[in-house]
């Protein structure tokens, strides 16, 4: 049995809302990707046994989804084509207006859509409701993000 933080369509609603930071959405990615940390010591997550090939080989440790260009173009690579729209489907997603364009929510918007079709694929419902994580306020800076986000590249 798993321990995944459980998905909903409140929780990916809030992520798209940008209330929830850019690190707590990575590792929503993770760890359905299979990505482990080694010990509590460090907040460092590594491939494991579960990772699949595709990610293990070019990120050995988990790539921050958000931050890193090449790991969104990774995750928007790995959506299979029946849920590339599942935004719309599952959570009626418009997308975002032109002034609120920025790198970080577009690849937040590829997050929520990657982890969509990663419940749906395992066969698993999608929720109205779960937990939350503590919410944030959304940035003043969209280019910057949430307190203790990396910068983004």
């Amino acid at each position: 049995m798993n321990s995944f933080w459980p998905l909903s369509r409140k929780l990916l609603n809030e992520i798209l809302s940008d209330r929830i930071s850019d690190r707590f959405v990575s590792q929503l990615v993770w760890e359905r990707l299979g990505y482990q940390k080694k010990d509590d010591a460090n907040d460092v997550f590594y491939a494991g046994i579960n990772t699949p090939l595709y990610w293990s080989q070019k990120f050995k440790k988990a790539p921050e989804v958000i931050v890193k260009r090449a790991a969104s173009i990774h995750l928007t690579r790995s959506i299979p084509k029946d849920y590339k729209q599942a935004l719309k489907k599952y959570l009626n997603f418009r997308g975002y207006q032109i002034g609120e364009l920025y790198p970080r929510r577009t690849r937040r918007a590829t997050a929520v859509n990657w982890l969509i079709s990663w419940q749906l694929t395992q066969g698993k419902q999608l929720p109205d409701d779960g937990p939350l994580p503590s919410l944030s306020e959304i940035p003043k800076d969209p280019l910057g993000g949430h307190l203790g986000d990396p910068e983004i590249e």
